[in-house]
């Protein structure tokens, strides 16, 4: 199977079981950027439950712009904060450690672009997970797409639907209970090695 999908930032396991048992991964580089959705979004589990880490960016919704053209607003030191959320939410999950090296720089080398610095997690959870993907970028926006199967409507993270993924064992679940389809982060704290095994086992339907 061909898909297309968005690149948000640590993608959710929704994105990452689509990706996982794809053929081919086209990432949409061409549309417009939205509010609210997964793009500058990601969900992990803390202390309290489901939390949200937000990057901030520099976008007015009068006028359009194109995901590719929003820049970051750093003037929050908001990667020093994701960070310290991260090791909360994570520092006693059993493989935390275990990633800190390749993941820790990304929330210090600072960002201009929200879809560039997107591809770059991309790139180091990859390389995290020892996931090898056929991979190719979008040139222009279509509204509808014939030739592969058009998973773009999961970064709305507004209209989402609880998957019927297989649970794992999460920090907290003790407290609040199994939460899916959080940020990859959580599986791969959490799973480790283990990881793309569960991604490729899941079923996701089509959209």
């Amino acid at each position: 199977m061909n898909i297309i999908l968005h690149p948000t930032y640590f993608p959710n396991i929704k994105h990452f079981v689509a990706m996982a048992n794809a053929e081919e991964v086209c990432f949409e580089m061409d549309d417009n950027f939205i509010k609210q959705t997964y793009r500058n979004r990601a969900n992990i589990y803390g202390a309290n439950g489901k939390l949200t880490l937000n990057i901030p960016v520099v976008y007015s919704q009068k006028n359009r712009q194109k995901y590719r053209d929003v820049k970051i607003f750093n003037d929050e030191n908001w990667q020093s904060n994701h960070w310290k959320s991260l090791e909360s939410a994570y520092r006693t999950s059993p493989f935390f450690e275990f990633y800190e090296d390749e993941l820790q720089p990304l929330f210090t080398e600072k960002a201009d672009f929200i879809l560039d610095f997107n591809l770059k997690c991309f790139e180091v959870v990859c390389v995290c997970l020892q996931l090898d993907l056929n991979l190719t970028q979008s040139t222009t926006f279509e509204k509808e797409i014939t030739d592969k199967t058009d998973f773009r409507p999961l970064v709305n993270a507004k209209k989402e639907t609880a998957p019927n993924f297989d649970s794992y064992t999460q920090v907290f679940s003790n407290k609040h209970g199994f939460i899916p389809n959080l940020s990859i982060l959580d599986l791969l704290f959490n799973e480790g090695p283990n990881a793309l095994n569960y991604l490729e086992s899941q079923q996701l339907n089509v959209l």
